[in-house]
């Protein structure tokens, strides 16, 4: 590993239209997962200006069976797409949540995807999908996550807060975030750039509205900031292409899954391809990728390394998985061959078969939605929401060991 270097990671806002996208289709995920814990949902989204499209393959009970919508389901679905696009506050001429056209052409999973997935008789549910997934922890933050993609999720939540309350009432919904930092003996010693876009009300760029929202903006990243990361020599690109009041779906077309970097670790770490937003916890693109942040985090969380990668990798229809690949990169206190070993030996773990998975995180409930904007991972776990989160294996970690 480098030890001196820069390093930048950047984040998008809940009204970024793709993160649009991704709310939406996680909402329809909780829904569907409210009324069946056993449905089955790859729902896609598509925004652009004045429409949302929604397309993918469902099974659930009290909504879609035998190919056959329950009455009202049809209704109840798009009242929760358009209730998503109202709390992210878009009431736009080229975007609003009231007026803007909707399509659904979500129709019934296949019966051969079904076959492989479902448990019957002997045979244990298998993996939704085939892939590899990626779990990663750094001690860089408290949460456990890396340092320039936790600040850039910060800044853009606490910009959206002041958004909501109206405390920054020249604010509208889409924004991007990037954080450059230095490390020096692998720690974050300085910010060397600040970026931020935000599409802004009519006038704020330029004279002394367009001062106003640029110093509110100083004033955020000072606030999330550690203060000894700033300094005269840091600096800052706000809103640098002069204007931004065309911005959401009605500025640029939105898909769900098209910000994985942004959902996971900020290019830190690998990231096996598959998005997780709109998808039932038996795909694997999701729950496997909770299931080793979950693991590699309790590693960091148990001193066994500062820094920890996880791999792990599956076959459609096959319950077991096909590797388990611990990196440390060479901050690890005792083998990474043994930290496997231990993984693998904790039997609440279920095998880390697609099940196990979905029964020790709790995962057949209708928690998803809060993680479709500003990340899934570095959040504080609360009730059911943000389970991976939990440190509770450090302990058993160390004693498998």
């Amino acid at each position: 590993m480098r030890s001196n270097y820069l390093f930048t990671s950047e984040s998008v806002s809940e009204g970024h239209p793709d993160k649009v996208a991704d709310q939406i289709s996680d909402a329809i995920v909780d829904l569907f997962l409210s009324k069946d814990p056993e449905a089955r949902i790859a729902c896609e989204t598509l925004t652009t200006t004045q429409l949302v499209v929604l397309a993918g393959e469902i099974r659930c009970k009290g909504v879609y069976e035998d190919d056959q919508w329950a009455p009202g389901a049809k209704e109840e679905i798009e009242k929760a797409v358009r209730e998503t696009v109202k709390r992210i506050g878009y009431e736009q001429d080229g975007f609003h949540w009231e007026t803007f056209r909707f399509e659904n052409n979500l129709h019934a999973q296949s019966a051969h995807i079904a076959q492989g997935v479902d448990a019957s008789g002997n045979k244990d549910e298998g993996a939704g999908d085939q892939g590899i997934m990626f779990g990663f922890a750094c001690d860089e933050t408290p949460d456990l996550m890396p340092a320039t993609l936790d600040y850039s999720h910060k800044i853009l939540a606490k910009m959206a807060a002041d958004r909501h309350s109206g405390a920054a009432p020249f604010l509208e919904p889409d924004a991007k975030s990037q954080v450059t930092l230095r490390f020096e003996n692998g720690k974050p010693v300085a910010a060397t750039a600040i970026v931020v876009s935000t599409q802004h009300a009519k006038g704020y760029d330029e004279g002394e509205k367009e001062a106003e929202l640029k110093n509110y903006v100083k004033g955020v990243v000072a606030e999330i900031l550690p203060a000894e990361l700033l300094s005269d020599e840091t600096v800052y690109h706000i809103n640098p292409t002069g204007s931004f009041e065309i911005g959401g779906p009605d500025g640029d077309a939105g898909l769900t899954g098209r910000k994985i970097i942004v959902d996971t670790y900020g290019g830190a770490s690998p990231h096996g391809g598959g998005a997780f937003s709109g998808k039932d916890p038996t795909k694997v693109d999701r729950s496997a990728a909770y299931i080793t942040r979950y693991l590699a985090k309790n590693v960091v969380a148990a001193g066994l390394a500062k820094r920890c990668t996880i791999q792990i990798a599956y076959a459609i229809g096959v319950s077991e998985p096909l590797s388990l690949y611990v990196d440390t990169h060479g901050t690890g206190t005792v083998d990474d061959a043994k930290i496997e070993d231990a993984i693998k030996s904790i039997e609440e773990l279920g095998g880390l078969t697609p099940r196990g998975i979905r029964t020790h995180l709790g995962l057949n409930k209708p928690i998803y939605q809060p993680t479709a904007a500003y990340g899934h991972f570095g959040r504080k776990p609360e009730g059911d929401f943000f389970p991976w989160e939990k440190t509770d294996l450090a302990d058993k970690l160390k004693a498998a060991l």
